[in-house]
């Protein structure tokens, strides 16, 4: 599956370019290079999605592009050229390129472009014709999941898997940005056991990077993260965005978990020998002993370095007769004891 190419990040882009190619291809390249494995874009045909009556309200926001909310949305629209132009990009980058499509014929746009998967939206999980034009691209697909209750999941679930079985199930809190009492992460686990053959992940609106590292302690594997170059740029989506060193932390301590996580079984580890060497204790003389002395526990130290007999073995020496002059710090050997 697409997905599984582990830390699967995917930079959620959206519209935090601005309406400036330039400033998407800057965000592409950056994403890159911070480890994502996927940039996504949200793509609307504002006429089709919106009522007349929303499409013309006007928008006094001090992140609005436009009088009316309409013409705000159509400012940070991109043309079918400029989208091939970042598919391209993201191609010659080996990064996937992908969007949301809100609307019926924003799949058919995501289609001519030749995008190699979908995300359907938090917004859209009880969209179900939606879902089946999407389902029917045969291409994989994201569901998230915000806003929604297990009886919403199940329906989209089987809504879509009757078309296009290759679907990812998104645990997400649809509120930007999500309080950590709202974040519930342990719908992870609910996902995990309701849906065992979907690859279960997290798309992530909290103002930090905590919680991708527990989603993956309860079974995420795909991650979704808000991304900018600057969170006092204009724009709804900015502040709760990750800049370039949060986006990099983030990747760089989910793929750390695994590496740490190591395997169940305990034993010494070749980088312990030397520490424990110097650190542990042996058992020896606490005095210069002759031939003969029968060893009580007044004769005997524990000290470091390692090497000679552990301390737990003291009772073994409890009552023996030396057969060998010891001086003061010699470690005991069974050997020397008759």
């Amino acid at each position: 599956m697409l997905f599984n190419d582990f830390p699967f990040v995917i930079a959620e882009i959206g519209h935090n370019h601005q309406g400036s190619l330039e400033t998407a291809i800057r965000l592409i390249d950056v994403a890159k290079k911070c480890g994502a494995k996927a940039v996504k874009f949200q793509k609307r045909t504002n006429k089709k999605l919106y009522t007349d009556e929303m499409y013309n309200t006007i928008y006094n926001s001090e992140n609005s592009y436009g009088k009316t909310y309409g013409e705000h949305r159509d400012f940070l629209e991109f043309d079918e050229y400029q989208y091939k132009d970042l598919k391209q990009y993201s191609e010659d980058r080996n990064i996937i390129f992908f969007a949301t499509p809100f609307d019926f014929e924003s799949v058919d746009f995501l289609e001519k472009i030749g995008v190699p998967c979908y995300k359907i939206a938090s917004a859209d999980l009880t969209n179900t014709p939606l879902q089946k034009k999407i389902s029917k691209t045969k291409k994989p697909l994201i569901l998230s999941t915000g806003g929604g209750t297990m009886e919403d999941i199940e329906r989209a679930y089987e809504n879509i898997t009757q078309i296009n079985t290759d679907l990812a199930i998104m645990h997400c809190t649809a509120s930007y940005p999500t309080n950590i009492e709202d974040m519930n992460l342990n719908c992870i686990k609910t996902l995990k056991a309701r849906f065992p053959k979907n690859i279960i992940g997290l798309s992530d609106h909290e103002n930090g990077i905590d919680a991708v590292s527990i989603a993956y302690m309860l079974g995420a594997r795909i991650f979704e993260k808000h991304f900018t170059l600057n969170r006092a740029w204009k724009g709804t989506d900015q502040a709760f965005s990750l800049e370039p060193q949060g986006l990099s932390k983030l990747i760089r301590n989910l793929g750390r978990i695994p590496v740490m996580l190591g395997n169940s079984e305990k034993k010494m580890l070749d980088c312990e020998k030397d520490p424990i060497f110097k650190m542990a204790k042996s058992i020896t003389a606490k005095e210069d002993m002759e031939i003969g002395t029968i060893i009580c526990e007044s004769h005997i130290d524990y000290k470091s370095p390692s090497g000679g007999m552990k301390p737990y073995e003291d009772k073994l020496l409890l009552g023996k007769k030396l057969k060998k002059k010891l001086r003061k710090d010699d470690f005991f050997s069974l050997k020397d004891i008759e």
